[in-house]
């Protein structure tokens, strides 16, 4: 039945143009099933007034940038007011605009111009907790009868789980903390700083629906939900085992959809396989996308093994997903690679191949280092990222990923990856005209900016952003892509994935080589005595013996397409 939906869904898009930005038929209510997403910070985007911090017209200048890349969302990290503490995911006003960021007028501007460009604007929303300098958390630790004080998790003891379940282990130590004013401790998943929203109050859910109200009113088309397992975490006290409730998820979903009909939610939830279907919701009343976190990882399991069963067992895995629903695949984003999932065996084969050194590695599960210097070499970053452009899913770039940025790694945790976009080989990479930006810029080494920058790529057709861009426009000829049904052929090789995404006599085959030698495969073709390779327009015959034989350079790649004269 599922396969049924989203054959008729992937029927009705392929109906009209595939979309691309500016065109229609992107404004529909399944926009998100076939976009590109772009994943980027105000703050170290680019400066447009000097003080040495990225600003919304800043991104303002840029957005022909965005547009000429192709992409058709921008997800926006956290923009409101914060103190700063853990990248603005700290907040202290909901309803705001960080004043260093530009000013309402800005951001409404920003708005504007981004739907001049026909591209859609996702923001990040950490409702989970709430910076300690909030006004809530002020109130509520100041006075035990003020309303606000049940908007937080209070024990009057220490609870004897206090030092099981923190985020940032190795940074943290306990999930709660002592509160000198309020005599009592709080609790918090997070930094200490950061305490947890109290979701088993219906004061704190209504405040959290009107905080989407408020901005979908500033014509926002959608959130990135960060942290959702920990929302739906109900907790009473600290003497109480938490319970989930996937109620206030799916609630969340319907007055969402209430007041924008093509508005999303963006999940963050690295959950197990077997938890995804509660989170897209039995009716497809959940979770609109939801980040792939398991193939994410075994992704880059299969690229450190030098095998693909890892990733083809992961993408059975989390096959089943409903009509409506979509995946957001992504390499790397703004925190750590999360490992996790992984046996400690396996994860520590990619701790030994992408991230050796202990410097390299945060929270005792992770890679705190960008892709292209984990990576090393072109033709394996070209690999990671035409995998990630044919799974089924809808892609999500980090910002300066496209040119292939470096990592600071004498920053601390993750802000090792946030480093200021690198725009030009001029003074500080072309991001700032003040002497000094508010974060280093990458200055020396093969991935400073004077080696790896925008104006210097565009400039070269040879160049990684120039090969992102084919990549992305290729992307988007394939709508059987994360939409037409798929499965995974015998190549006779360990070492090569070919996967076959079919609809309506429209065939596509994708294979990629995770080997650093050439393998020589052979694949049954019984349905086509054509096929168009899609990156050198080469038509090849196939044998009558329906047999394609085919050689893969290491770390190669092809997309190839059934071909009807």
């Amino acid at each position: 039945m599922i396969l049924i939906c989203r054959v008729l869904l992937l029927f009705l898009l392929l109906q009209v143009p595939l979309p691309v930005p500016g065109q229609e038929n992107l404004k529909n209510e399944y926009w998100h099933t076939q976009a590109v997403f772009y994943n980027l910070e105000i703050a170290v985007f680019y400066d447009s007034d000097g003080d040495g911090i990225g600003d919304f017209q800043g991104l303002i200048q840029k957005l022909d940038y965005l547009e000429t890349l192709g992409i058709d969302a921008i997800w926006l990290s956290p923009f409101q007011p914060s103190p700063g503490r853990d990248d603005g995911y700290d907040i202290t006003d909901f309803y705001g605009i960080n004043s260093e960021y530009g000013s309402p007028g800005d951001f409404a501007d920003f708005i504007h111009q981004a739907q001049m460009r026909g591209l859609k604007v996702v923001m990040d929303l950490p409702l989970n907790h709430t910076s300690i300098e909030h006004p809530w958390f002020q109130k509520a630790r100041s006075d035990q009868e003020s309303p606000y004080r049940d908007w937080y998790i209070w024990s009057s003891t220490l609870p004897e789980n206090w030092d099981k379940g923190m985020v940032f282990p190795g940074v943290e130590n306990s999930t709660w903390s002592f509160d000198e004013e309020a005599r009592e401790y709080y609790f918090h998943r997070f930094y200490s700083f950061q305490p947890d929203l109290k979701y088993a109050n219906p004061e704190v859910r209504l405040e959290a629906r009107k905080i989407i109200g408020y901005w979908l009113n500033q014509n926002i088309d959608g959130f990135r939900l960060d942290a959702v397992p920990f929302i739906l975490e109900q907790h009473l006290n600290g003497h109480e085992e938490s319970t989930e409730d996937f109620d206030i998820l799916y609630n969340m979903r319907k007055y969402l959809q209430w007041r924008k009909g093509n508005a999303i939610l963006l999940g963050e939830a690295n959950v197990l396989p077997v938890e995804n279907q509660k989170y897209f919701g039995e009716k497809s009343d959940g979770l609109h996308m939801m980040f792939n976190f398991y193939l994410n990882q075994h992704l880059f399991l299969a690229l450190a093994s030098e095998e693909f069963q890892v990733l083809s067992n992961a993408l059975q895995a989390t096959r089943e997903i409903p009509p409506s629903a979509q995946w957001a695949n992504f390499l790397r984003n703004h925190d750590e690679l999360d490992l996790g999932r992984l046996s400690e065996q396996q994860r520590q084969l990619v701790f030994n191949k992408f991230g050796p050194d202990k410097n390299m590695q945060l929270y005792d599960r992770g890679i705190r280092r960008r892709l292209a210097p984990m990576l090393d070499n072109r033709n394996h970053l070209e690999l990671a990222y035409s995998l990630m452009f044919s799974m089924p899913g809808s892609p999500v770039i980090r910002y300066g990923d496209e040119i292939g940025m470096g990592d600071d790694l004498s920053l601390e945790e993750r802000i090792a990856v946030r480093t200021p976009m690198q725009w030009s080989n001029e003074k500080n990479a072309g991001f700032t005209s003040a002497e000094e930006p508010f974060r280093p810029i990458i200055e020396e080494g093969p991935f400073s900016f004077h080696q790896v920058n925008v104006s210097d790529q565009l400039r070269d057709e040879n160049s990684f952003l120039n090969w992102t861009i084919q990549m992305i426009n290729l992307r988007k000829k394939c709508g059987e892509i994360g939409l037409g049904d798929w499965e995974i052929l015998d190549t006779g090789s360990d070492h090569v994935l070919a996967m076959k995404y079919s609809f309506n006599e429209k065939t596509t085959i994708t294979i990629h080589n995770f080997a650093p030698e050439t393998q020589e495969v052979s694949l049954k073709m019984e349905e086509t005595e054509k096929l168009l390779d899609l990156i050198t327009d080469k038509i090849t015959v196939i044998p009558e013996d329906g047999n394609l034989r085919i050689s893969v350079k290491p770390y190669g790649y092809h997309w190839l397409r059934t071909h009807h004269p």
